[in-house]
Formats: structure tokens, sequence, C-alpha cells
């Protein structure tokens, strides 16, 4: 048996998301997980690689993704600006990392106190050379997470700029991830990192005195899977809508996808500003991706 290796390209995230889902569901192999149950059937897995044409561009939000849409404002506000990286601590059996934690104050067990921000240093080196090959960061921490039990998937961020003949920068960047839940986890990891990439790209406008739009967006992913569990929900929710709905259609029970400007998805933003605010009193905790 052959792992397979999927090459998924997409205009926008919606796009590929989808295309990558139907693909791995044709063309996938069944493998175990560490995860499963005793009644789980093996995972449908693939080394896959996704390419977004235009991170940004519309319709952005995918109706499939099984989460809400307000799900999608808290997460882009965990990897960019880092509200739950104070929820880490093992010791207490809570989260070990975040995103945002390990890009942004990265540190090793034995000096938890000296930090990096490699976020910082990657601006810093994409604004003095943009050409460079050096601007990346890293999540693996090689002391610890190869005991824990949840390790982080994103591995590696990997970031240049690009110059057109009419002089203007455009930013690409690539991420490589070690395993990804294709179905449950995939769509907002792939919205939340293109939000890191708009950061990015506004802060080096910003070093550089120019502008510096969203280039294109990739992932490598060593094992894209869908886990045993999530093939009754799979089946029965997210394959039907390809057939019931068409892609984007302005009346919303016709249509899979949304903008992001629509009033569904702006109102859904400043419910999970609200629903933020709320769990900082509570000290509730989400799920990790």
């Amino acid at each position: 048996m052959r792992q397979p290796v999927l090459l998924i390209r997409g205009k926008s995230i919606a796009e590929t998301w989808e295309k990558s889902l139907v693909a791995l569901w044709k063309k996938g192999i069944s493998v175990k997980t560490e995860y499963d149950r005793a009644a789980d059937p093996a995972s449908r897995d693939a080394t896959v690689i996704l390419v977004v044409r235009q991170p940004l561009a519309e319709p952005r939000i995918h109706l499939g993704f099984p989460g809400g849409l307000e799900d999608l404002e808290k997460y882009r506000q965990e990897v960019v600006l880092g509200i739950h990286d104070h929820w880490i601590d093992p010791t207490e059996g809570k989260w070990t990392y975040t995103y945002h934690s390990r890009l942004f104050n990265y540190s090793l067990p034995e000096n938890p106190d000296k930090k990096v921000n490699q976020i910082d240093l990657l601006v810093e080196k994409l604004a003095a050379v943009p050409y460079t090959r050096r601007a990346q960061a890293i999540t693996w921490i090689p002391f610890t997470d190869p005991l824990t039990d949840d390790p982080p998937c994103l591995q590696r961020i990997w970031c240049r700029l690009l110059k057109s003949e009419e002089g203007e920068y455009s930013l690409v960047m690539n991420t490589h991830w070690r395993s990804r839940d294709a179905y449950r986890a995939a769509f907002m990891n792939l919205f939340g990192l293109t939000e890191l990439q708009r950061e990015i790209a506004r802060r080096v406008s910003e070093k550089i005195g120019n502008p510096v739009h969203l280039g294109q967006y990739t992932e490598m992913i060593d094992s894209y899977h869908i886990y045993g569990e999530s093939f009754t929900d799979f089946t029965a929710r997210f394959l039907p809508l390809l057939g019931k709905r068409r892609f984007y259609d302005r009346e919303r029970l016709k249509s899979r996808t949304l903008r992001s400007d629509d009033p569904v998805v702006t109102e859904s933003v400043a419910y999970a500003r609200c629903l933020l605010e709320k769990e900082k009193e509570s000290g509730q905790r989400g799920r990790l991706f």
C-alpha cells in the first residue's frame, strides 16, 4: 500500500477546503489513529498539498464546517491575538500550547523566561530582505512535544515577499503540518492562518512603507485525515450539501458558502466578541485545533 499524495488547488479557502475533502474521501486510504475507540472505523488519510490562490477571495466562509460562525472569530483571535494563551498550564491538566504562544512567545523548558517572538523576527527579516529564504517560525519543542498526548499539528510557517513588474509587493505564506483533522478542524485552521498572513502583511507594509497584498497561501500536510468517528456526520451532513446547494447563491438556503461581509457573518463576529468577554469572566475552556 502507498500513501496517496494529493494536490488540491482553489481560488478561496472555502473552495480549496471543499475540494480537499472530496478528494480525500475518494482517494484516501484507511489508517488507524491513536484516538480511535473500539467501534470506530479507520480514518481516511492522505498526504495533501493545498494551494489557495487568493486567501481573501469571496465567498470565504464554507457552511459545511462543523462549528458555528462565531467560532471563526474566536479562533482568529486565538491565533492572531493570543486570547487563550493564559489557558496554557500542563501541570494542571490544561492546554500544553497554543499556536500563538509558540509563534509569538517561543521558549524552551529549561529557560521558560527567555522567550522569542518569532513573528517579530520574521517581519523584520522580510522588511530587510524581501526575497529571503529565512523568514520562518516553528512550533515544535522536541524536549516536550513527543511526550504529550496533544502535540502541535502545525509545525512551521514560511513567508516571502514577491515583487511584481509594476513594483507591487505580495506576501506568500506556506505552512507545514504533521497532522490535520480535515473535516473538523482544517477549515478553521485555514481561516485562522490566512488571518495571520493578513496580519504579517500589514506589519511588513508598515515597516517598508509600501502596500503588501496577500499572495498565495500553501499548506503541506503529512497526514490529512477524516476520523472514523466523523464518517456518519460527514456522509449525512457535508456530502449532501454538494448536491442540494450551489457553491454560492445570494439566497442563503441555496448556498453552501457565505461572503465574510454577509450580515449573518458580521453579526456572528459581534456575538463571538461578547462570548469572549464572558469567557474571561468564567474561565471557560474551548477545544484546541
